[in-house]
């Protein structure tokens, strides 16, 4: 489907529907890319609320073309700008740059979980908080954004949306396994494997974890709809506390 498909139910070229800030699709705005609303509405329509909805078109596809949009975009950007980096280590990276955690990290940050488009079950469960559902509509909303626009400007909306990530190198392994890079941490320090207390609370359907972990004074919590969720999330606060602790004793004079 082309964009041109997408908005033929008649609507302002110069302002297309669903796409100004503080609307449907507003956090769109601050990547100055604007999406017909149909294939906004397609992009992030998920499967669940297709199947009640009598088999009504969802976001899988969108989605398929934008993992390789994000896949081509990120091998490309690590390649020109790692350029003393093996195969086997720009492979590591691309592959925490494209993850369902570091894209989900990403669809929280634009706040796209209150635009997804869920099933009663999918809702009841927590759909709009899980990793896997954001990861997937944020290479919906890629694809989508390449049928309106063009490759280039594909292309830069990834580079755009992973920014935050590339900014900071130290996070490729934490997003890619938190909880490797604290057994690490904890192996350095000539200490034990971190142990996790992960306590769970709701009802069976929409069931909440709190994961705690410490280690040499860093304290992590996290919270996930599945306690492998809960503990990732406390695993990647501890490491994140002890890289800022360590950032500020080389600060030192």
């Amino acid at each position: 489907m082309h964009a041109d498909d997408a908005s033929s139910q008649g609507t302002a070229p110069s302002q297309p529907p669903g796409t100004p800030e503080g609307g449907p699709g507003g956090f769109l705005a601050p990547f100055d890319v604007t999406l017909p609303a149909e294939l906004l509405e397609l992009a992030l329509t998920h499967r669940s609320w297709a199947f009640e909805h009598g088999g009504a078109p969802h976001n899988e596809r969108l989605e398929f073309l934008g993992d390789s949009i994000l896949g081509q975009a990120v091998t490309v950007k690590l390649y020109r700008d790692y350029p003393e980096l093996s195969e086997g280590e720009l492979a590591k990276r691309r592959a925490a740059l494209v993850s369902s955690v570091a894209l989900a990290e990403i669809a929280r940050g634009i706040g796209l979980g209150a635009e997804l488009r869920l099933g009663v079950g999918e809702e009841r469960t927590g759909g709009r908080r899980k990793d896997s559902i954001l990861a997937d509509t944020v290479e919906a909303i890629i694809g989508a954004v390449y049928l309106a626009t063009d490759p280039g400007t594909a292309e830069a909306f990834v580079l755009r949306l992973i920014e935050p990530l590339l900014a900071d190198p130290d996070r490729f392994t934490v997003a890619l396994d938190p909880k490797t890079s604290l057994q690490e941490l904890a192996a350095a320090r000539g200490m034990p494997h971190p142990t996790y207390e992960t306590t769970g609370e709701g009802p069976d359907h929409d069931r909440r974890y709190t994961a705690h972990v410490s280690l040499d004074g860093a304290h992590g919590v996290g919270t996930g709809t599945s306690k492998k969720a809960a503990e990732l999330a406390a695993a990647r606060d501890a490491v994140e506390q002890l890289r800022a602790r360590a950032g500020k004793r080389k600060k030192r004079p």
